[in-house]
């Protein structure tokens, strides 16, 4: 497996090792922790933490291999996916067996994961953190479409007013 893949692996990792009390951490949060850990590095420092695209799904960007990713943690013991009953619909609650790799990751990053982790999980319910990425980006991507990381940079779709007009007219004026 690539390293990228690993880093990702390690990522998803440490954010169920992180959840002590798995019922903080199901499969929407989990995957809004790695949505926002990935966005906000890529806002605030120009590259992900991870490689790993995220695509549109109902509730949300998904990362595209977290199911594969999640059956490998199972497989090597680390981590168990483990459904439960949650106010009559199924729960996935993920519970960690072995301490993470941190190795992958720098201390800003793992500074990062931590507060997007802590706002992701103990701010927030699945559902209204879910509603938070569905903005105009989200909107415009169709079912399964890829949503990069660079859209985070228009994530708040504007209007074009009489300002926006009158530097675009001077920019063809200057160009010409």
């Amino acid at each position: 497996m690539e390293s990228h893949n690993e880093k990702f692996k390690a990522l998803v990792h440490y954010i169920c090792y992180k959840a002590q009390n798995p019922s903080i951490l199901g499969a929407t949060k989990l995957n809004k922790v790695l949505w926002y850990s990935d966005s906000y590095s890529y806002l605030t420092q120009g590259r992900p933490i991870t490689d790993e695209k995220y695509i549109k799904r109902q509730f949300g960007p998904v990362p595209k291999h977290i199911l594969k990713t999640l059956g490998e943690l199972s497989e090597e013991g680390s981590v168990k996916c483990r459904p439960v009953d949650f106010h009559g619909f199924r729960k996935d609650e993920y519970i960690a067996f072995t301490s993470p790799d941190l190795s992958f990751f720098s201390a800003e990053e793992i500074s990062l994961i931590d507060e997007v982790f802590d706002v992701v999980c103990n701010k927030h319910t699945a559902s209204s953190i879910s509603q938070r990425t569905h903005n105009d980006i989200w909107k415009l991507a169709i079912i399964g479409e890829e949503i990069p990381l660079h859209t985070i940079f228009a994530s708040i779709l504007g209007e074009i007013d009489k300002s926006d007009i009158v530097w675009a007219e001077s920019v063809l004026e200057n160009a010409a």
